[in-house]
């Protein structure tokens, strides 16, 4: 598969791929016998994961260095698996604030005109409103499971 084909498969232009490739976040890629970038599919997996993975906000150095690793044979290998596992634990903790947050937005939009018209009614002020940093639901520093914020608490 030819570097369009694979642009229009993954969504991607054919420079991000070309600097992906120059910068070492994917491997380098097989040419055919004119020199072409003929993508396999060891090569269209890299570029899947690197899309992915970027999308999910992995630094490019972290990429670099999987990258790299790959091409290592022995037990320097395994490192990879840890860049991984860390990954995966950054995109945990930002997953369990994004809920935090969507379930923040959620309440006010629930309690939004019940505070204006108690505002509007002078049975609220500025200075009777909640704290909603010491709400049990949208405070970081409730009890958490497995090392993730638990948002349904």
């Amino acid at each position: 598969m030819n570097i369009k084909e694979v642009a229009d498969l993954f969504n991607l232009t054919t420079d991000t791929i070309r600097y992906y490739e120059k910068i070492g976040v994917i491997p380098p890629v097989t040419r055919d016998q004119r020199g072409y970038r003929d993508f396999q599919k060891k090569d269209l997996n890299w570029v899947f994961l690197v899309k992915s993975l970027r999308n999910a906000g992995v630094s490019i150095e972290s990429l670099i260095e999987f990258a790299r690793l790959s091409q290592i044979q022995g037990d320097e290998r395994l490192a990879q698996k840890d860049i991984l596992k860390n990954q995966l634990n950054e995109l945990d903790e930002k997953i369990a604030e994004l809920h935090q947050t969507r379930d923040l937005l959620a309440y006010k939009i629930e309690t939004y005109d019940e505070h204006i018209a108690l505002f509007n009614s002078g049975k609220m002020t500025e200075d009777q409103i909640e704290e909603l940093w010491k709400m049990k639901h949208f405070n970081k520093n409730k009890e958490t499971t497995g090392g993730i914020i638990n948002a349904n608490s």
